[in-house]
């Protein structure tokens, strides 16, 4: 994978994850446990993107 499209990857779940906190904010936090998937998925988006960010150094251009 070329930096290039690792940056596109992080532009992509950039604008997914704002997407979701927009949807968000229609949707009672506590209903039938989506609170809790939400943050579940949050936490593993967040440690793919830091582990996409770390693997710059490995990936030539």
């Amino acid at each position: 994978m070329a930096q290039h499209q690792v940056d596109r990857a992080l532009d992509t779940v950039d604008a997914a994850m704002r997407q979701l906190r927009t949807a968000m904010r229609g949707i009672p936090a506590r209903r039938e446990g989506f609170k809790s998937h939400h943050d579940a998925t949050a936490k593993a988006v967040a440690k793919l993107t830091v582990a996409l960010e770390d693997s710059r150094a490995a990936i030539k251009n």
